[in-house]
């Protein structure tokens, strides 16, 4: 069985290229890209340096409740294609030190135990062992150095 690397839904991600509020209920900010380290949250990529760029606060979750965790993300000014290439670690992640994963149940609770931090070569395999732990549904990938939430990572049906 395969995993598959989920970005932000292209309708949250438009409403907020095209002046929606944030998880805050404020507009993203904008900015220029300095080109280190801008990873949109929707194609995946890079934002490169000089282009536009958004940062907004982002819940990850459809429910308010103390494990939703909120925080600061990075989007394209202008609108950007998907990620398409859903079997595949992007390959930004590819040369970063570690990526922080942990899984999430049904009630989008943290699953304890399931928290690690690795290599990006070790993504797929550990993804898939926790995506085998009992009652997890979807994992997180994160920032190992700001804990930024960066995709979702799902077990392909």
């Amino acid at each position: 069985m395969k995993i598959s690397y989920l970005p932000l839904p292209t309708n949250q991600v438009r409403a907020l290229q095209h002046g929606g509020k944030d998880a805050d209920g404020n507009l993203p900010e904008r900015q220029k890209s300095d080109g280190d380290g801008n990873s949109c949250r929707h194609c995946l990529g890079e934002i490169a340096e000089g282009d536009e760029l958004l940062i907004v606060s982002h819940r990850p979750f459809s429910t308010i409740q103390p494990y939703a965790e909120q925080g600061p993300i990075f989007l394209h000014g202008k609108d950007c294609d998907a990620y398409g290439k859903s079997e595949e670690l992007p390959e930004m992640y590819k040369s970063r030190d570690g990526i922080l994963l942990r899984g999430y149940n049904q009630q989008e609770r943290i699953v304890y135990g399931t928290g690690q931090t690795v290599k990006p070569e070790n993504v797929e395999s550990a993804a898939w062992e926790i995506l085998q732990a009992k009652d997890v549904a979807y994992v997180h990938a994160r920032s190992a150095t700001n804990n930024c939430y960066q995709f979702r990572i799902e077990a392909m049906k």
